[in-house]
């Protein structure tokens, strides 16, 4: 399902979560469906993103899980700023921190 260029997102294209770039394409899809959309954010050279990789997308009972619940959607921090700025504004404001790079 990804198509996207960037490493952080063909790293992830082999996993069994059937997940989405980040656009208007998955979100009319999670619209049409009537489903939340689980969306995680990341670059290709942070070890955390490698860890739950390794932890939670590549396991199938997770990803079937994540599959039939949500409209996964992955955005690469890098190619999309302007997505990572509204999110990380929003843990901010929510949690008093957030995380950098």
């Amino acid at each position: 399902m990804i198509t996207k260029p960037g490493p952080y997102l063909r790293q992830h294209a082999h996993n069994p979560v059937d997940w989405y770039p980040w656009g208007e394409a998955a979100l009319e899809r999670a619209a049409a469906r009537e489903q939340a959309n689980s969306s995680q954010r990341g670059l290709f050279g942070v070890p955390l993103c490698h860890v739950m990789e390794r932890e939670s997308f590549e396991n199938e009972a997770i990803a079937r899980l994540m599959n039939e619940q949500f409209v996964n959607i992955k955005v690469d921090r890098e190619e999309r700023p302007d997505v990572d700025h509204v999110y990380m504004n929003a843990v901010q404001m929510l949690t008093g921190r957030g995380g950098g790079r």
